[in-house]
């Protein structure tokens, strides 16, 4: 087993990392204080001393505290809960700094600044968003909130409505490769997981009178709510409330309870034409945490109705939808050597769209439930960490116009409306998981197996390995090394999607590819760390290298040019090379990145145009560079260049004009200004101060300049 080390830094403080897909809420009863981990490599913080190098608008203490070591801290990218000085992936994290600097109204805008990911809007505000990694397409990740797979298996477009606000969230993990013999089918390459806040350290009990001082006895509770507003008449609130034990109820129950709830609404007329929109959701998590064990649930639910202007087709630009998503799962956990860990699971989207709003012409409901059970045992024992887990995930849709059509008694009616749905779909998932982990002071292995079975196909078991190496030859500098084969099952739209633009495929076989990577991370601090008296700088330095090798890829196509997209396997293979910069000095940090990909196809099957695999991102840099102003006022830019493959058929009048148009370069800028204050903050931010004219998807024009402005108070 590694030998413990003591780190020690200055002053921030970051709370610990609780793993993913395996134990989501394992390490609530733990804090780790470390630096800021930037979206660039996780691995970095493989260091003597975890620096404190975030820009701060409170004074620093000038007192050290010795840091918990690091093996505290758990990052996603194998079954046992692995930290970052143990782990053999590069695992990618946006912080809980980075996303209150930042100028997003979404997870969805958050992600355009990980410089691996392409985040495709349909419309502004991260209303309607395809998000992909690495040149793959938006049905080709796992998305986790709190390590519980919500991937929609009726699209990847719906995929991305998570029911949290952005105050919910405490940081965001982007393992980038397949991972499905961690995560299962559908983690082709790679997953998201979203990381809800744990709760607060514990104070301790102080004397005092009155409603304020017993609740510090009995229970914590906090209490922050803000406001926001500003172009296109956008209005909008959330308010988050959470209550934790206080320790004279943890000396006596001998276990530390609490959860939190939040809620949030937002609308706008929308910064083009039919982008008119509201949603709303809410989201619940609760937790009991005893010596021997740990017990926690969350729900949430989310709600959203906009214009879809040209959303899936420029011949329609009247489209309308609405999307209603409720989330649940429930789990529990043993500890000591041995930790086992059952899991429960529910989600259920409705969707609604109208091809012209307001008429029934090209409308569609749709009705997706997913429900599953899963049990991991983990074993920390003398040669390292084995791992094995076993699910059953059952996948199901309920639709107007995707499956197979029902008898008339079978037949479940719509929800609010004088219809029935006529045709379902449904498929049983079984997969096995194994894993074993070999940790050694300057060598890390692990190797896994996934065993899956899908009723969809046949009774066959089809295996997916993997192994991830990483080598540390000096205490600043780290390597790694992995290969995993990954694989994606059709989505209902994929198999059924018929409509007069798009014909789906009922004979479409399920993806799969051969992932590997290789990359290395650095560490350096030539001078001292910022103090609170001025100077010294330090930094990190990242480079990855990736190819992926695709059998059967899954795209929607068209052949000629009156033709119309088909969906159609393809062999196709994606290479890339990202380098990431951070720089920390004492009055500002900067982050630099740039991503570089090449498509190769390996079929001679002739294609008149691509609607989403072949239309990738050659090109990717961003910048960040956040600094102070005066006081407690800071300010962070944000920039975005790039350049994406492929073409799109430009549509006049909504009448096709037979002319192909290829994506042309583009670059945004974003600026945000935040007043930080102990109970309060106040903020203004501008988004494309360029105002530039751009397009993510052919024929649909995103937002020029927006400005918004709000305030947040805590208690």
């Amino acid at each position: 087993m590694m030998k413990k080390k003591q780190f020690r830094r200055s002053t921030s403080v970051f709370r610990h990392f609780c793993r993913g897909g395996y134990a989501v809420f394992s390490s609530l009863h733990r804090e780790v204080r470390i630096g800021v981990l930037t979206v660039g490599m996780l691995a970095s913080v493989n260091i003597p001393k975890v620096q404190a190098l975030q820009v701060s608008t409170t004074p620093e203490s000038d007192e050290e505290t010795d840091e918990k070591e690091l093996a505290e801290v758990s990052v996603a990218g194998s079954m046992s809960p692995l930290t970052a000085l143990q782990s053999a992936r590069i695992v990618g994290v946006i912080t809980r700094q980075q996303i209150e600097s930042s100028a997003a109204h979404s997870v969805n805008d958050l992600l355009k600044s990980a410089v691996g990911i392409d985040v495709r809007q349909r419309g502004g505000f991260g209303i309607q968003t395809d998000i992909s990694i690495n040149g793959g397409t938006f049905d080709q990740i796992t998305l986790l909130l709190n390590g519980v797979n919500i991937s929609s298996p009726h699209t990847g477009h719906l995929a991305a409505d998570f029911p949290v606000t952005l105050a919910d969230i405490e940081r965001i993990e982007i393992l980038e490769g397949a991972a499905s013999r961690v995560y299962g089918a559908s983690a082709f390459g790679g997953a998201i997981n979203i990381v809800t806040k744990d709760p607060p350290p514990t104070p301790p009990v102080k004397e005092g009178r009155g409603w304020c001082a017993d609740s510090i006895k009995r229970k914590i509770i906090s209490l922050d709510a803000g406001l926001q507003g500003g172009s296109y008449a956008t209005f909008g609130g959330d308010a988050r409330f959470s209550v934790h034990s206080a320790p004279s109820l943890i000396e006596r129950t001998g276990g530390k309870y609490g959860g939190s709830f939040s809620a949030q609404y937002l609308r706008s007329d929308g910064a083009t034409i039919n982008s008119a929109f509201s949603r709303g959701n809410a989201y619940l998590r609760g937790y009991y945490d005893h010596p021997e064990f740990a017990l926690d649930c969350q729900a949430g639910y989310s709600q959203k109705s906009y214009g879809a202007n040209t959303f899936y087709s420029a011949a329609y630009p009247n489209q309308y939808e609405r999307n209603t998503r409720f989330v649940f799962s429930a789990g529990a956990e043993t500890k000591g050597r041995v930790r086992v860990r059952p899991e429960i699971y529910w989600h259920r989207l409705y969707d609604h769209f109208e091809l012209i709003c307001g008429t029934t012409t090209g409308e569609n409901f749709h009705r997706t439930d997913v429900h599953g059970v899963r049990v991991t045992a983990d074993l920390r024992w003398t040669l390292g960490r084995t791992a094995i887990g076993a699910e059953i995930r059952e996948e199901g849709i309920y639709s107007t116009s995707l499956g197979r059509l029902m008898s008339v008694e079978g037949r479940h009616k719509v929800p609010h409306e004088d219809l029935y749905y006529t045709r379902h779909d449904s498929r049983t998932n079984f997969s096995f998981n194994v894993e074993h982990n070999i940790l050694l002071p300057r060598f890390t292995a692990s190797f896994g197996l996934l065993a899956n079975q899908n009723t969809r196909f046949d009774n066959h078991l089809r295996f997916y390995p993997g192994i991830d190496l990483a080598v540390t030859p000096t205490p600043h500098w780290r390597i790694f090394a992995s290969y995993n084969k990954g694989f994606r099952l059709p989505t209902f739209t994929d198999l059924y999607y018929k409509s007069p633009t798009h014909e789906g495929n009922q004979g479409m076989r399920a993806e799969e590819s051969h992932s590997l990577q290789v990359g290395t991370t650095i560490s350096f601090s030539p001078t001292p760390v910022p103090s609170r008296e001025g100077g010294g700088w330090s930094g990190s330095f990242g480079l990855k290298a990736f190819y992926h090798r695709g059998h059967n890829l899954i795209d929607w196509v068209m052949y000629s040019a009156d033709d119309v997209f088909h969906s159609a396997n393809f062999e196709l293979d994606n290479l890339g090379v990202s380098a990431e910069v951070n720089l920390h000095f004492k009055p500002f940090n900067l982050k630099l990145a740039y991503a570089f990909i090449h498509q190769n196809r390996r079929d001679d099957q002739p294609i008149y145009k691509s609607n989403y695999a072949m239309e990738y991102l050659r090109h990717k840099l961003v910048a960040r560079l956040d600094h102070k102003i005066w006081s407690h006022l800071t300010a962070s830019w944000n920039f975005r260049w790039q350049d994406r493959m492929g073409s799109y058929i430009r549509y006049e009048d909504a009448q096709s004009t037979g002319e192909l148009v290829e994506y042309r370069p583009y670059a945004t800028l974003d600026l945000k200004v935040l007043w930080t204050d102990r109970h309060y903050e106040l903020w203004a931010e501008a988004t494309n101060l360029f105002n530039h004219r751009y397009y993510d998807l052919g024929n649909i024009p995103q937002p020029g300049i927006v400005v918004l402005g709000g305030a947040r108070v805590r208690f």
